[in-house]
């Protein structure tokens, strides 16, 4: 049984294919920073044009400043802190679970309400 994708085809060549593909992704996405700099801010707020390698520093400045991000989503921090939230409410009585829901209050943690109110059916 013979494989006959693309990358098996390329040999040793997909360890060039692939940090190729990486650099050139990365490469055009500093060029769109640079014309999105160059075509609007100027107009708006007055300031100077920029060159690609400018770009690309303003873009490691931002990860640098905001974070390279990879804690969202459904592995995140948010959903770790969602588990164990959710972890404590099941270990509450009914009683713990109404105080707490009216100290959180429902305007502002409306869904954790709709989830105390659908483990409280399941129980009974």
């Amino acid at each position: 049984m013979r494989r006959n994708n693309f990358i098996e085809r390329m040999g040793k060549g997909k360890y060039v294919f692939i940090p190729l593909m990486v650099f050139s992704m990365m490469a055009l996405f500093t060029y769109v920073v640079m014309l999105l700099w160059n075509n609007i801010l100027p107009d708006v707020i007055h300031v100077a044009t920029i060159t690609f390698w400018q770009s690309a520093g303003i873009i490691v400045l931002c990860k640098l400043l905001f974070g390279f991000g990879g804690m969202g989503g459904p592995g995140g921090r948010g959903a770790f802190r969602k588990r164990q939230l959710a972890e404590k409410m099941k270990s509450m009585s009914p009683e713990e679970l109404e105080r707490f829901k009216e100290r959180m209050g429902e305007h502002k943690f409306g869904r954790f309400g709709n989830w105390c109110r659908d483990e409280k059916e399941e129980g009974k």
